[in-house]
C-alpha cells in the first residue's frame, strides 16, 4: 500500500529547509526594511574607547558587591562621549547597573555578571509589568530611556532568580509563598504584580540597541524585556532558566509595545513563553494604547517553555505586521499561542507564521482567547479592608467600558509551510460570539497529531494543502463556527485504543473501597470519576463529595489552575468524628456534599443549603466557593 503522506512530508521539508537558505527564500518588504536597519555598518556606532570595570574597583570574586564600580565604569564612558566597557573574566556581584547612550556593555567570555538576591540593590523605576505601568524595581541590566547602546559578548547574565522563586511559590514549589497567601485570601492574580520579583535584562523607552550573544539564565521573571523601544535588535541570546529548579513566569523574550524589532538566533530554555509579543492589559493598556508592531522574530529555537512564538495574553494596544519564520520547537508545550481574555481588547492583524518545525509539542496551534480566568479578571473580595488595597489593585480591577471594548480581535493571520510531528492535540481556538477569530489562512501544513482539536467561534478559515494525520481520521470539532475548511484527514495505520467500559459510580465506589477503607470520595461530574489521593481532573464548575464514615479523614486531588500546565491542590478534610468538614481549593464549585448520618442533625453551619434524606440516611449539603467549612451539630 502506498504511503500518502510521504511525499507531501518531503515536499513540506524541502520547504522548510530552503527558508534557512536566505537566498532561495523572497524576503518581505517588512523583513527588508528590518535588515535594512540592522545589518548597517552605521547602526549602533561605538567610539572605540575601552573603560575597563577593574580600573574603577570591581572585583571578580562572586563576593564583593561590584555595582558601583561597574556603574562608574559606565558613567565614565558615557559622560567621555561612548566607548566599551570590559570585564575581566570572573564572576561579578551587582544589583541594578544602567547602560547609557553610546555605551557597549560587553561582558565578555568567562564573565559572569550575578545578580544580588536583595531588592534594595534595585532602585524603584516607573516601569510596565505584565501589562500594567507601575513602580517596580529595576533590572540587572537597564536600559532607560537611552540612545545608540550594545550589551554584547560570549559572558553570562545570571539572574540568580531562586530567591524570587521561593518568594514567589514558597520551597518546594506551591508550598506557601506569597502564591499561599494571597490564594488564601482570593486575590491571586496580584501576587505577579506585588512579588517584585527582578528581571534580568531591560529595554524601556529606548531606541537603536543591540544585544548579542550573550547568555542570560535562572530568571527571577521575565528575562529580556523590550518595553516602548524602537529599532532593537537581539541576535543570538542563550536563555536557560530552569537550572537549580523552575521559577514562575521565566519569560525568554518579551516585545512589549515597541516597533522595529528583529529577534533571531536565539536558543530558549524557559518555564513560560519561550518568544512573546504583548501590547497592555485592560483599561490600563487600553488607555496607553500602544501597538506592537513591525516586528520580526526569526531562526530561533525552544525547548522546555510554554509557547514557541506566544501572542498575549497582554493584546490591549494591538498588534500587526508582525512575521515569524525559521522556528524550531522541541518538546516546548505548545507552539503558535495566542492568549487573551474578555477585558484585554486589542486588534491583531497582518501576522504571518512560516517554515516552522515543531516535535513533541502537545498543542502545535492553541488560541484560547477566555484564558486563564482566576488570573485574568481581577476582583477584590469585599474581605479586604480598604486599607490594605493597593493603588496597583484598583488598575488591575478598574472596568473596560464600554464591555465591548474589552473583546480582543484577531483577524487576517497566515501560516503556511509548517510540519508538525507527535503532538497530542492538533488544532484549538475559542473566542468569542461577539469576535470569532476569523480570516486565518493556512497553507502547506503537515500535522501528526493524537487528536484533531476544536474550535469554538471561529470564522473564515482557509485550508490549502493542510493534511491531518490521527488515529481516529476524525474531523476537527467545530462549535458555533461559520465557513471553516477542515484539512485533509489520514487516517494512520495504528490500531485506534480500544475505549475502556465506564464503571459506574457504585462500582467505582466498590473497587476503591475494596483496595482501602476510605471516608472521602470526591466525584467530578464532567468526567463521570471517582478520584483518590492525587488524582488530577479536569476542571468542572460542579462538584460532588460523598463522605461516607463520621471518622476523620484527609484527602487531596489536583486540578488545572487556568494556564494548562500549573496544577491547583484541592484538599477536603473531616475532623471531629466528621463534624467538621473543610475544603480548601483555588477555584471556584458548587459543591453537593452527601454526608452519610444515622440521625438528621440539628444544623449545618455554614451551607448555603441543606437537607436530609431519611431513606439514605444522608445529609445533603449545597456549597458554592473555594475555601470553607461546614459544621454539623447534632
Amino acid at each position: 500500500m502506498i504511503n500518502k503522506t510521504f511525499p507531501v512530508i518531503l515536499i513540506l521539508l524541502a520547504l522548510f529547509a530552503c527558508s534557512k537558505k536566505e537566498k532561495q527564500s523572497p524576503k518581505s518588504e517588512l523583513v527588508q526594511r528590518l535588515e535594512g536597519f540592522f545589518y548597517n555598518t552605521d547602526f549602533v556606532v561605538i567610539p572605540d574607547a575601552t573603560f575597563k570595570v577593574a580600573d574603577y574597583g570591581a572585583v571578580a570574586d562572586g563576593k564583593t558587591v561590584a555595582t558601583e564600580a561597574i556603574q562608574k565604569a559606565i558613567d565614565a564612558a558615557a559622560k567621555a562621549g561612548g566607548g566599551k566597557v570590559i570585564f575581566e573574566p570572573g564572576t561579578y556581584l551587582s544589583g541594578a547597573l544602567f547602560v547609557k547612550s553610546n555605551v557597549e556593555l560587553n561582558i565578555g567570555e568567562g564573565v559572569v555578571i550575578q545578580a544580588i538576591q536583595n531588592n534594595d540593590h534595585y532602585p524603584r523605576k516607573w516601569t510596565r509589568i505584565a501589562g500594567i505601568e507601575m513602580e517596580w524595581p529595576a533590572a540587572l541590566i537597564n536600559v532607560y530611556d537611552e540612545k545608540n547602546v550594545r550589551i554584547t559578548g560570549k559572558g553570562v547574565i545570571d539572574g540568580n532568580g531562586r530567591y524570587w522563586w521561593n518568594k514567589f511559590w514558597g520551597d518546594p514549589k506551591y508550598s506557601g509563598g506569597m502564591w499561599g497567601e494571597y490564594k488564601e485570601k482570593g486575590i491571586r492574580w496580584a501576587v505577579d504584580y506585588d512579588c517584585e520579583r527582578v528581571r534580568p535584562v531591560v529595554i524601556w523607552e529606548s531606541e537603536d540597541v543591540l544585544l548579542k550573544d550573550f547568555t542570560v539564565k535562572r530568571a527571577g521573571f521575565w528575562t529580556v524585556s523590550l518595553t516602548y523601544s524602537s529599532r532593537v535588535h537581539v541576535d543570538g541570546l542563550v536563555v536557560r532558566n530552569n537550572i537549580g529548579g523552575h521559577g514562575p513566569s521565566s519569560d525568554g523574550i518579551d516585545t512589549d509595545s515597541s516597533k522595529d524589532i528583529l529577534v533571531e538566533n536565539c536558543d530558549i530554555d524557559c518555564n513560560d513563553d519561550n518568544l512573546c509579543i504583548k501590547a497592555g492589559k485592560d483599561a490600563d493598556g487600553l488607555r496607553v494604547n500602544r501597538p506592537a508592531e513591525n516586528i520580526v522574530y526569526r531562526n530561533c529555537i525552544t525547548r522546555a517553555g510554554h509557547g514557541l512564538l506566544t501572542l498575549g495574553s497582554e493584546t490591549s494596544g494591538g498588534m500587526r505586521n508582525i512575521e515569524v519564520y525559521g522556528l524550531e520547537a522541541d518538546g516546548t508545550n505548545i507552539g503558535i499561542r495566542f492568549k487573551s481574555a474578555k477585558v484585554r481588547g486589542g486588534l491583531m492583524e497582518n501576522i504571518h507564521f512560516h517554515d516552522i518545525k515543531m516535535k513533541n509539542v502537545a498543542n502545535p496551534f492553541h488560541f484560547e482567547l477566555n484564558w486563564y480566568p482566576e488570573y485574568s479578571y481581577c476582583n477584590i473580595p469585599e474581605s479586604i479592608p480598604e486599607e490594605e488595597i493597593k493603588d496597583r489593585w484598583r488598575v488591575l480591577s478598574q472596568r473596560v467600558e464600554p464591555e465591548e471594548k474589552g473583546i480582543p480581535e484577531f483577524r487576517n493571520i497566515k501560516l503556511s509551510n509548517i510540519v508538525v510531528e507527535k503532538a497530542k492535540r492538533a488544532f484549538y481556538a475559542n473566542a468569542y460570539p461577539e469576535k470569532p477569530i476569523h480570516n486565518i489562512h493556512w497553507e502547506n501544513i503537515l500535522v501528526e497529531a493524537e487528536e484533531s482539536g476544536k474550535l469554538s467561534y471561529a470564522s473564515d478559515w482557509t485550508m490549502k494543502n493542510v493534511q491531518l494525520k490521527t488515529a481516529s481520521g476524525k474531523p476537527i470539532e467545530l462549535i458555533e463556527c461559520t465557513n471553516i475548511q477542515q484539512p485533509e484527514l489520514i487516517k494512520t495505520n495504528a490500531a485506534p485504543k480500544q475505549e475502556e467500559r465506564k464503571l459506574t459510580l457504585d462500582e467505582q465506589f466498590r473497587k476503591i473501597n475494596f483496595k482501602a477503607e476510605l471516608v472521602i470520595i470526591p466525584v467530578n461530574p464532567t468526567e463521570i470519576q471517582a478520584l483518590v489521593n492525587g488524582d488530577t481532573t479536569l476542571y468542572s464548575k460542579e462538584f460532588v463529595v460523598h463522605i461516607l464514615k463520621e471518622e476523620n479523614a484527609n484527602m487531596h486531588f489536583y486540578e488545572p489552575l487556568g494556564d494548562g500546565f500549573y496544577q491547583s491542590k484541592v484538599e477536603i478534610s473531616t475532623q471531629n468524628q466528621g463534624k467538621l468538614i473543610e475544603i480548601k481549593g483555588q477555584k471556584e464549585h458548587d459543591y453537593t456534599i452527601e454526608v452519610i448520618r444515622k440521625t438528621k442533625p440539628k444544623k449545618v453551619n455554614g451551607a448555603d443549603k441543606w437537607s436530609y434524606d431519611e431513606n439514605t440516611r444522608k445529609v445533603i449539603i449545597e456549597k458554592s466557593g473555594k475555601s470553607f467549612s461546614l459544621q454539623i451539630e447534632n
